[in-house]
């Protein structure tokens, strides 16, 4: 099994690419390891001092680690972990994996506007940061403001606020007229 690693945009986050499917669809987040219950590659990977959190797209894993350690000394350690756990036949989840689009539910007044905003997500938002090594959820919509959950790679990142302002909230301006500013909600 060979793992491809990339850089990411957010310095303490690398994005591994096994080769092989990790999710069939949808993202897993794991913000840290108490979240990793259900996970049995996430629980290997949170084994490895100094991984943070962990995160799984449909054919990557993005692992972020603690300030204080180099990546050359943890990578070697996280490779391990994939690739032993992908030998092992274990499942990447256990129990119930919804595929969900992670978006939070939203109806009433504002359904259409919601509606809008979820597909611009999907389609020009979530292919991009997934590229490196993320996602962005939509989490609510109030009095024109859109309040998105990001994770993975995204999570941190010091470049994210420039995405949100500059990039996302641009696109979803310029598309829906009732969108006045974006916002970033924690977990």
């Amino acid at each position: 099994m060979f793992i491809q690693t990339e850089s990411t945009p957010n310095p303490a986050t690398l994005k591994f690419l096994p080769g092989q499917e990790v999710l069939a669809a949808g993202t897993a987040d794991f913000p840290n390891a108490d979240a990793a219950a259900n996970s049995p590659l996430a629980q290997r990977i949170f084994a490895v001092s100094g991984v943070t959190g962990v995160f799984f797209g449909t054919d990557f894993v993005t692992v972020t680690k603690a300030e204080s350690i180099a990546w050359e000394h943890l990578k070697p350690a996280i490779l391990g972990a994939i690739m032993e756990h992908f030998q092992s036949g274990q499942p990447v989840m256990e129990g119930e994996a919804s595929a969900a689009s992670g978006h939070a539910a939203h109806d009433g007044p504002d359904a259409e506007i919601v509606k809008q905003i979820k597909e611009l997500l999907d389609t020009r938002v979530r292919p991009a940061v997934a590229q490196d090594g993320g996602d962005i959820t939509f989490h609510g919509f109030d009095r024109g403001i859109v309040y998105l959950h990001m994770q993975g790679a995204c999570a941190g990142c010091p470049s994210s606020t420039l995405t949100l302002k500059m990039g996302i909230e641009n696109l979803l301006r310029h598309y829906i007229p009732e969108v006045i500013e974006v916002r970033p909600v924690a977990a």
